[in-house]
């Protein structure tokens, strides 16, 4: 089966967005046809996708469509590529009815694992509580491993990666803390004319995230 999984976070405004768009540029600067996907009807975040994917990125929604029917544009969009890679939206859990129509809902129905994105600019061992909960909340939704976003320093790393260690989830690796990396907001989402520059994310990703082992 070709690698696919879903990118989500424990809430809103942890750098999923970042990570997804950034992992997809990656992998297809190293000449991989990635399949961009992205959870519930958002038109912002898409627009990323597409840009440095070169395919248009496909709406998953459980709230509109069936499971087999979210089920079936997977399967067909992510025919010709490589890697399909899922953005996901809100906080894993979040739906319109606690986790009907959920990130985690998608990642079930299509039966692919999570990579869990957390913001850790403002926590160190105490990350091991919050992934903790979200690892064993649900026993239907498969965690791949961790991302984390907004390092201060490699000392902080290290601990993070104690924590992965502790609770025996892989982690991928981080994003540091960076003013570049900042995505502005407004009131529709994303501020897509605020964009960052896609190759200096790039960099620091190849740099900081085990992306081959992802693929496995």
């Amino acid at each position: 089966m070709k690698p696919s999984f879903l990118i989500a976070a424990p809430m809103s405004g942890s750098g999923k967005t970042t990570v997804a768009r950034g992992l997809m540029a990656l992998l297809t600067q190293k000449g991989y046809r990635v399949q961009p996907f992205k959870c519930g009807p958002d038109y912002i975040d898409t627009k990323f996708h597409a840009a440095v994917c070169g395919r248009p990125s496909i709406n998953l929604d459980t709230f509109m469509a069936t499971p087999e029917h979210v089920r079936q544009l997977f399967d067909h969009y992510g025919k010709g590529a490589d890697v399909r890679i899922v953005e996901g939206m809100m906080g894993l859990f979040d739906g319109y009815d606690r986790d009907r129509g959920s990130s985690a809902e998608i990642a079930r129905v299509l039966d692919i694992p999570v990579v869990l994105v957390v913001d850790a600019r403002s926590a160190a061992y105490s990350t091991a509580a919050l992934l903790s909960g979200f690892l064993h909340f649900r026993a239907d939704v498969r965690f791949a491993g961790v991302i984390y976003n907004k390092v201060g320093s490699e000392r902080h790393f290290q601990v993070l990666q104690q924590v992965c260690d502790d609770l025996h989830i892989e982690c991928f690796g981080y994003l540091p803390k960076s003013t570049a990396l900042e995505q502005g907001s407004r009131y529709l989402g994303l501020d897509f004319s605020q964009s960052t520059e896609t190759k200096q994310l790039v960099e620091l990703l190849e740099r900081n995230v085990r992306w081959e082992k992802l693929l496995e």
